[in-house]
């Protein structure tokens, strides 16, 4: 029996040892800012009134919101709630206002960054003394949150209030930059900040570069603390980290959805293209009616993306762009995450169609009236311009590249983690 008993406990060592080699490589080191803090006892909140941006991405480990365990810390005195696009508990769409209202869990006032305001106003502050900064990004500029977050910086800046944010990891990795900076005539909500449209950067990271640089209104700086992650490394995807996952919009639900937001959501501003959302796959399809399927898929393959394999797609959406319809087109597969190229492969696709189905050329037959939106998520009226002469992606390469290395220089100056 002892013998018996011995080879189990064996048994379930080597057992152990195999899950633990077969777990991602940072699987359950990585803590988020909020963990960070409350091991430190949240000694930078003692004594002072708190006010919480958060949504429910604002999660530690186990799942449990930011708002409820400062609001349950003794250490704490949290006294208001600030809420970005889709609120701070999530129950709101895409696009939609956020209305001032109360939390029905801790019955504190939550005020809205994505309604009549998209920053912060005295009278909001009033009654604050630092304000938090708790959200999950994606890595895109064209993700809302991040300005929210500089917007946040500027109003906590122009009333002297002090600024936190729990930092948390970039799921695209730390090593990614894709797009031109953001130029004066196309600044917006989707483009707010003169950053490449893939920054390579934690939320943290960012903040520290927006005050560091002066790129808030009127060169304005706040008194900023960055809460640090630890066990995160620039080389890791959120699949790396071993934290789970918690939808940071409705089309993006999943760990991997950070991949595919910049690869199509460019050319979806225009609603000529299904990008699969009004279906199950949001940002990874490019569809149409009069597309055909295997045809698109065989000639953006032998263009040896690399990480990239285009696979024929067969739908019907359920809303959205064709919702109804029958459509066909291509469904991309990052083979490889970090090799493959983002933001390029929609401009790709545009290439190919207008070679394949001259009589449906994207921009010569979308909507003119989106082309605002177009340019503003591009970041430059360039990038529509030059492409829209000869629907070739090697005319706008360039341009589009131009200001990374420039930028990945800068950034280095702001840069927490290897």
């Amino acid at each position: 029996m002892a013998r018996s008993k011995q080879m189990k406990q064996r048994t379930w060592c080597w057992l152990g040892l195999m899950l633990l080699v077969a777990l991602p490589l940072a699987a359950q080191r990585v803590q988020t800012g909020i963990e960070v803090l409350r091991s430190q006892r949240f000694e930078c909140l003692k004594g002072k009134r708190v006010g919480l941006i958060t949504n429910p991405t604002g999660v530690d480990s186990r799942m449990r919101s930011t708002i409820d365990i400062l609001h349950e810390a003794p250490e704490v005195n949290l006294v208001a709630l600030f809420g970005p696009e889709h609120g701070v508990r999530g129950d709101v769409h895409a696009g939609d206002h956020v209305d001032d209202l109360r939390d029905a869990t801790t019955g504190l006032p939550v005020y809205s960054l994505y309604g009549k305001t998209r920053k912060a106003t005295p009278e909001m502050l009033q009654e604050i003394d630092v304000l938090v900064y708790d959200i999950q990004d994606i890595g895109c500029r064209s993700f809302t949150y991040i300005s929210t977050l500089g917007l946040a910086m500027e109003a906590a800046a122009e009333c002297g209030k002090e600024f936190v944010v729990l930092d948390r990891p970039n799921p695209l990795g730390g090593e990614k930059m894709e797009g031109c900076l953001v130029e004066e005539d196309c600044t917006s909500f989707v483009s707010q900040w003169p950053i490449p449209y893939v920054y390579g950067l934690t939320c943290g990271e960012l903040a520290l570069m927006l005050n560091g640089e002066r790129m808030l209104k009127g060169g304005v700086q706040c008194r900023l603390q960055v809460v640090k992650m630890k066990g995160w490394r620039r080389r890791m995807t959120y699949a790396d980290t071993g934290l789970q996952w918690i939808a940071a919009s409705p089309h993006v639900p999943h760990p991997h959805s950070p991949f595919f937001y910049p690869l199509s959501g460019i050319v979806g501003e225009l609603g000529y293209l299904n990008i699969g959302v009004g279906y199950t796959l949001p940002f990874q399809i490019f569809a149409a009616p009069w597309m055909k399927a295997d045809v698109l898929a065989n000639a953006l393959n032998a263009l040896q993306v690399p990480g990239v394999e285009f696979r024929p797609i067969y739908l019907k959406p359920f809303y959205s762009v064709g919702k109804g319809e029958q459509l066909q087109g291509v469904q991309v597969h990052l083979m490889n995450e970090r090799a493959a190229p983002l933001s390029p492969l929609q401009f790709l696709v545009m290439q190919e169609i207008a070679r394949l189905w001259p009589d449906h050329a994207v921009l010569a037959h979308a909507d003119q009236s989106r082309f605002r939106m177009f340019d503003l998520v591009c970041g430059s009226k360039q990038i529509r311009e030059r492409f829209s002469k000869s629907h070739r992606w090697e005319d706008i390469s360039d341009y589009w590249n131009k200001d990374i290395e420039a930028f990945r220089e800068k950034a280095k100056r702001y840069k927490l983690y290897r």
